[in-house]
């Protein structure tokens, strides 16, 4: 059974030690956290660079496992999402890989169905359950910037232009895509990509992300 415990460790700041498709550990005061990420948020992270996540513990009678977070909005909608009935933190999780806060809150109090459809493992029913259920506790979707505003301290944004394929392709395998899937989504997307390298010499991963996760949805 999961038990409320994301105030016990709002927050990690630490270096990098290591970043897998599903998560990333953080060296905090010589222990290294294992944090379970978003891909957008994984993709920011660098290893052997500081960062700080806003972090969410879930306690179960069997586990703890800590969720980190790109900032403290995204983990108090990770939070909120699961007093739905029928989501817990694997699913709040998704919900937050394949759309930002914004696109969560417009998505639920313009009763946007199939916007949150492309979350896997949420059907039409499960859409129109989270809307009903949520409509009047996620707030208005003016309040969230976070897609404007530039990214937290320790969390940069762009990453070098080498790594930004393996970064994309990591992330969609480790959300269940195939490798063939993955490989494709890259190939089409290396244009967006070129056209980011030629206006700021860098490519923003997470941007591609949602990009991919929206062409797969689609196909």
């Amino acid at each position: 059974m999961d038990g409320g415990g994301g105030a016990m460790i709002a927050s990690v700041s630490g270096r990098v030690a290591a970043v897998s498709p599903d998560g990333a550990v953080v060296h905090v005061g010589g222990i290294g956290l294992a944090v379970q990420c978003t891909p957008g948020t994984i993709a920011r992270l660098q290893v052997g660079e500081a960062a700080r996540l806003a972090t969410s513990l879930v306690v179960r009678e069997d586990s703890l496992t800590l969720y980190g977070f790109a900032d403290d909005d995204e983990r108090q909608l990770f939070e909120l999402l699961q007093t739905a009935n029928g989501v817990g933190p694997r699913l709040a999780q998704a919900v937050l890989a394949i759309h930002p806060p914004r696109e969560v809150r417009r998505a639920v109090s313009m009763a946007d169905v199939k916007a949150l459809m492309q979350v896997p493992g949420i059907g039409k029913k499960g859409a129109e359950r989270l809307i009903l259920e949520l409509r009047d506790r996620l707030g208005s979707t003016t309040t969230d910037t976070s897609l404007d505003a530039p990214a937290p301290t320790g969390l940069p944004s762009l990453t070098p232009v080498a790594p930004w394929r393996d970064q994309l392709s990591s992330a969609l395998v480790g959300l269940g895509w195939s490798g063939k899937e993955a490989e494709t989504a890259v190939g089409q997307l290396a244009p967006v990509a070129d056209e980011q390298i030629a206006a700021t010499g860098s490519v923003e991963v997470a941007v591609l992300l949602r990009r991919a996760l929206q062409l797969l949805g689609r196909s």
